[in-house]
């Protein structure tokens, strides 16, 4: 039987154009709502709705009675509407290309379940009194959002005339710097988990950890991620044809160095609120950038009918000779 995407699809067809379009939406918006939900975070607004799915008993939507901090939090839950928009096209875009390519349609359909299971998480975070727990896997389903919808708008942009030909311990290289780049932003959930920011103006427990203790853990990791950035910047280039790969390497240094010294800067004075959203926005782009990394190092990564992971197959007459 015929799906109504299947029979829409027989009949309309979306040029690339609109897909690149719409997975761009979807990744600015997956940005956008980390960075609304820290500004949740640090004005206290984390329980301004304080049920799930309806903002308070009786009403879907903020009220004047809930004051600045309903709307705050609503704003954030209704940015989810506009994510959800901006997914569905990205889907329908994807289907209604000529010809279909299955990977991207499946892409774009996880960045919809993401986009479910997060505003199911955000519900457990309100129900659960913001536990900080719960908080910071709310936050990394976020970045698991992100996740997608960045390998989603990489495929959809990816260049078809690439050259470099990369090392297998290139490749190797790249994977470790996204693995240590991810553990770095788990841990730190754990330094958000434990320091002021509740969330909350009311008394939310934090995590049982010394916040000194695991800040710098959490530098330390971010030291590591800057050292593998660098050796890789200076392994990629040193190989011919990759250029592409050279500036983004060289951009996620960049990035990485900057919300270095952010965070420092906000730890010593004391975590004020728009550093710590600064900080938010910045872990998203060290995300991004770390996986545009390891795509432009693996560039048939997630793409149909590849050769190899580590070769371009516009290159294979270079590499012969």
């Amino acid at each position: 039987m015929q799906t109504p995407f299947g029979w829409l699809a027989d009949r309309v067809s979306l040029s690339p154009r609109a897909l690149r379009w719409g997975t761009t939406a979807a990744l600015v918006v997956s940005i956008l709502i980390i960075i609304t939900g820290g500004v949740v975070r640090v004005t206290g607004s984390g329980l301004g709705c304080p049920t799930w799915p309806a903002c308070d008993d009786g009403s879907l939507t903020t009220t004047p009675e809930l004051g600045i901090h309903g709307f705050i939090e609503f704003a954030n839950r209704a940015l989810t509407g506009v994510l959800i928009a901006a997914v569905g096209w990205a889907i329908v875009a994807a289907r209604l290309q000529k010809p279909r390519v299955r990977s991207m349609t499946r892409l774009a359909w996880s960045q919809f379940w993401l986009v479910v299971a997060n505003a199911v998480a955000g519900g457990v975070t309100v129900l659960t009194e913001l536990n900080p727990w719960v908080v910071a896997m709310h936050f990394l389903m976020a970045i698991a959002l992100l996740t997608t919808t960045t390998l989603t708008w990489h495929r959809a942009h990816r260049a078809q005339g690439a050259e470099a030909v990369f090392p297998r311990p290139v490749g190797i290289l790249a994977w470790v710097l996204v693995a240590a780049t991810a553990v770095l932003i788990v841990v730190g959930t754990l330094v958000t988990g434990t320091g002021p920011h509740a969330g909350d103006s009311a008394d939310v427990p934090r995590m049982a950890f010394v916040w000194e203790h695991v800040a710098i853990a959490h530098g330390v990791l971010g030291t590591l991620v800057l050292v593998l950035g660098v050796v890789l910047y200076i392994a990629v280039a040193r190989i011919p044809g990759a250029a592409l790969a050279r500036r983004r390497a060289l951009t996620f240094v960049v990035v990485v160095v900057l919300q270095a010294v952010l965070g420092v800067v906000q730890a010593l004075t004391g975590l004020p609120e728009w550093m710590v959203v600064l900080h938010l926005l910045g872990s998203a782009l060290v995300w991004v950038g770390v996986l545009r990394v390891l795509l432009d190092v693996h560039p048939h990564l997630w793409a149909p009918g590849a050769p190899g992971p580590y070769t371009m197959k516009s290159q294979e007459p270079a590499l012969q000779a």
